[in-house]
């Protein structure tokens, strides 16, 4: 009766410990390998960036403090801009000298060092990289034009390949989900321009029709695709209007099915609308509002691409820039006139906003990027 028991264990106890182990290996390596969380502020009048790194819970923890090398101060405000290959962030510089400023994003702990600079074709109010990673996009306000510029090998910007004059106050100037166009807000103008864009050479040429227009005096800012790529969502600033668009990805047409108000119920004074995000799964819909200082909450279809209203809350006060983690549980806000960043809970099933703590940045904050590293 021994023998058996002797075979058994010089035999299968040391195949199932070494099962064991390479499990516990297995296990080890996917914990270490898990994801880690940055959120990353653009803050304008203390000429930094603030970086937080973001617990499984939604706490943040601050990590640094990043200065703009060789800018004195970076205007009145700074947006930002991650590479799709999540190695390099890069600011917008809004104050002469216009520059975009390249931080390399260390894998391990998300912090940034400074790589160098590149010149912008005006103060830009907003910047973003093409799905390629090779072009620098941006958008002039103050200068009416839009600009495309090549990143060089070390992702600093090279000198602008294209500057393009628009309409009044050009706002937002985005690539297309598959990198075949891109489109630039004209807020002063009330009108969106089309472009197509040749990602090989980096070239953007007018698409026809060239522009599509929006109602007057509502103010088209910020934009953002659907992950589906079927929809298109643009808050216009000046009514508080978010106006839904069925997007058709051949030949890059906008086709408005939807318009509904980022404003709070029973609001009557002067709209400020902000910035707008989705959800990475594409199920809510999030937009600020700057006069009430509130976020308001929309469910999407995602076989119509229509908006139902959610509810509104309170936020930082003047909320220009927010932002949603890639996981699609939390949202950060950020206010220009508190000095602060607010983190909420977004519920899965409602996707109602439950506001879990706020955290001091630097002076105005008014731009959020999310980043997650393996």
């Amino acid at each position: 009766m021994l023998r058996p028991t002797r075979r058994i264990r010089s035999g299968v106890p040391r195949a199932a410990i070494a099962t064991t182990l390479a499990f516990l290996t297995l296990i080890s390596g996917v914990r270490a390998g898990m994801a880690e969380t940055f959120a990353y502020v653009g803050n304008a009048d203390s000429n930094d960036i603030s970086v937080f790194k973001m617990a499984e819970s939604g706490e943040m923890t601050p990590v640094q403090k990043a200065a703009f090398t060789g800018v004195e101060k970076p205007g009145s405000s700074t947006p930002l801009a991650i590479t799709p290959d999540h190695r390099v962030l890069i600011a917008g510089v809004r104050s002469q000298p216009f520059v975009a400023v390249s931080f390399a994003i260390d894998p391990k702990t998300g912090q940034l060092s400074h790589i160098g600079n590149g010149p912008l074709a005006d103060s830009m109010a907003n910047i973003a990289i093409d799905r390629g990673g090779k072009f620098l996009f941006s958008a002039s306000y103050g200068g009416n034009k839009v600009a495309l510029n090549p990143l060089l090998a070390n992702r600093v910007a090279g000198e602008p390949k294209q500057v393009i004059p628009t309409g009044l106050n050009a706002h937002a100037f985005l690539p297309s989900p598959d990198n075949r166009f891109a489109f630039a807000t004209n807020l002063g103008s009330d009108q969106i321009l089309a472009f197509a864009f040749d990602a090989t050479t980096g070239t953007l040429t007018p698409s026809d029709p060239p522009a599509h227009k929006v109602p007057e005096k509502s103010g088209p800012r910020h934009f953002v695709f659907h992950p589906n790529g079927k929809f298109v969502y643009l808050l216009h600033e000046l009514n508080g209007d978010v106006a839904a668009f069925a997007y058709e990805a051949k030949g890059g047409a906008w086709d408005e099915i939807q318009r509904t108000s980022a404003l709070p119920e029973g609001f009557t004074g002067k709209p400020w609308a902000a910035d707008i995000h989705i959800t990475p799964d594409g199920r809510f819909l999030y937009a600020s509002e700057r006069t009430t200082s509130t976020l308001t909450a929309y469910k999407v279809d995602a076989t119509t691409g229509k908006l139902t209203t959610i509810g509104s809350v309170p936020t930082e006060k003047q909320p220009r820039g927010f932002h949603i983690d890639p996981s699609g549980r939390y949202l950060a806000a950020v206010g220009e006139l508190s000095d602060s960043m607010t983190v909420y809970a977004i519920d899965q099933s409602s996707g109602a906003l439950a506001k879990l703590k706020s955290y001091a940045t630097g002076k105005k904050p008014n731009w959020v990027e999310f980043l997650s590293l393996p």
